[in-house]
């Protein structure tokens, strides 16, 4: 009887070792006092694996363990909303263990959420929440299958029936419309501030700013076509949409167009030349050829009169911010009134929440 014990002991001990093997992977791990952040990979075969982190642009390498797990604790990881990737082989990838992903147009990043305290205005706080709504349709303009994001504000469902601004927010050339949301969080930020009393109760509608597929910056003639495509389903497709399923002010005073990088260049090109339909203009990190805007340009006196605020923002370390600088020369030069803004940061989402959490207040005053 004891040697049957010790057999189903030793067989007990076996089982839990190999379920510990091939047992789930957590990745990341945030320490409880949030001294460090660990994260891991099961990767037997991989010959190198390494962590590459947005907070300081390191690449750092992972240790393998005997049961094949690869393991790196990174020490004071500052507050933030952070991308990340692992890189296997010289393979750069996304944490298989993590289901926070960046949607990107081909994902390599994976997401890290560390709050602040006390909380920053993309942090998830105990406030009154909107609602993000989720629409798959059909392109007139396009004629095919196209998706959009529609964020309505707290209190839309259940308070007195009533219309709300319209403000259209785009993503840049490397993501998709769901990004705003999933990594930067805008919800959470109109959230934070209208509860805060900053900013007005809004919706928000973010749709896919590739009409044509992602087109490189240097194919000119495509990103011009590219450009008039989104500019036709913005106007044909999407803002009706909006306005046949929310309740939206029709008053081109209730109605803003920003972006950041592409979505900028989008919002300027389309937004300078449409007064019409917009009073409300935000680039971040973004730029525009003057000749897109050349009849604004040439009326500097209709385009003030139209326009309620022209918001331009770009880091000092933005690839961009000659461009920017040109930009707003040009802007002097023609006596087009704006404010300009050239912070700290470079080109990336870190600069990009706290532009639209500027911006946003501004809104519909």
């Amino acid at each position: 009887m004891k040697h049957l014990l010790s057999l189903a002991f030793l067989f007990t001990c076996h089982c839990a070792a190999l379920a510990q093997k091939s047992g789930p992977v957590i990745s990341p791990e945030i320490a409880e006092d949030g001294s460090s952040v660990t994260f891991r990979l099961r990767a037997p075969k991989a010959q190198n694996v390494a962590v590459r982190g947005q907070w300081d642009r390191k690449t750092v390498a992972m240790t393998k363990g005997e049961d094949g797990v690869w393991t790196l604790a990174v020490p004071s990881v500052p507050a933030g909303v952070w991308e990340y990737s692992l890189v296997m082989d010289e393979l750069s990838m996304i944490d298989p263990a993590n289901t926070a992903q960046k949607p990107q147009r081909s994902p390599t990043s994976s997401i890290l959420h560390i709050p602040a305290s006390p909380p920053a205005p993309w942090d998830f706080q105990e406030v009154p929440h909107g609602t993000v709504h989720q629409h798959i349709y059909l392109s007139k303009a396009l004629k095919k299958q196209r998706g959009a994001w529609v964020y309505t504000p707290p209190g839309y469902e259940s308070g007195a029936p009533k219309e709300y601004p319209l403000f259209v927010l785009q993503h840049g050339s490397g993501d998709r419309h769901e990004t705003w949301v999933q990594h930067g969080k805008a919800h959470w930020i109109l959230d934070n501030l209208i509860a805060a009393g900053k900013a007005q109760p809004m919706i928000i509608l973010m749709i896919d700013g590739h009409p044509l597929g992602q087109v490189p910056r240097d194919m000119a003639d495509r990103r011009a076509l590219s450009l008039a495509a989104f500019k036709d389903e913005l106007f044909t497709d999407a803002i009706p949409l909006v306005e046949s399923h929310y309740r939206v002010s029709k008053d081109r005073t209730q109605r803003a167009l920003a972006g950041l990088s592409m979505g900028g260049w989008q919002a300027l090109s389309i937004g300078m030349t449409n007064l019409d339909r917009f009073a409300w203009i935000g680039s971040f990190s973004g730029a525009v050829d003057e000749n897109e805007i050349k009849p604004a340009l040439n009326d500097a006196s209709g385009t003030n009169a139209k326009l309620k605020l022209l918001w331009i923002a770009c880091g000092e370390k933005d690839f961009l911010l000659e461009r920017n600088h040109q930009l707003i020369d040009k802007l002097k030069s023609s006596g087009i009134n704006h404010e300009w803004h050239e912070t700290a940061g470079d080109h990336s989402w870190p600069v990009w929440r706290q532009y639209l959490t500027d911006f946003t207040p501004k809104l519909f005053r």
